[in-house]
């Protein structure tokens, strides 16, 4: 992809992102923390839209995308892009796992596994603390698997 359609970089100081950020978002986007299971509204979030960075507002996932994994949080199979994420080999844990973090801003989404649906078989598991659904307006369109 080229330069110009690459999202652009932000930067914050940390004390920056803690005044923007609830204390939640903080840990979760800036410190790699994960929010317990079942306990964000979007993960049972039916309407259509995009889900954004929640840091920056950088577009990751489209609710076309977004499936009910049983897992707890909000699963896609794809994001909007392959420049919209970027992968990172994550060992914490005692595990061997593939952080997601947004492009643009470098805030941690989740990991991703290989055990989605098709079309893809990936199952990118993201805290719903990470995101910001910018919601289409009724009759716009758009479902959910």
């Amino acid at each position: 992809m080229s330069d110009e359609l690459k999202p652009p970089k932000v930067s914050k100081s940390d004390e920056e992102w803690r005044k923007q950020l609830t204390q939640e978002q903080y840990y979760v986007t800036r410190k790699h923390g994960t929010e317990r299971a079942f306990t964000h509204p979007y993960n049972a979030e039916k309407r259509a839209g995009t889900y954004r960075c929640i840091c920056c507002g950088a577009p990751l996932f489209a609710s076309e995308t977004k499936f009910d994994s049983g897992t707890g949080w909000p699963s896609f199979f794809a994001p909007v892009s392959g420049e919209a994420i970027d992968e990172h080999e994550d060992t914490s844990l005692f595990m061997r796992r593939t952080e997601v973090r947004c492009a643009a801003c470098n805030a941690h989404l989740g990991h991703v596994f290989p055990d989605g649906p098709a079309p893809t078989g990936q199952r990118y598991c993201i805290n719903g603390a990470a995101l910001d659904l910018e919601a289409l307006s009724e009759g716009e369109g758009g479902t959910e698997r």
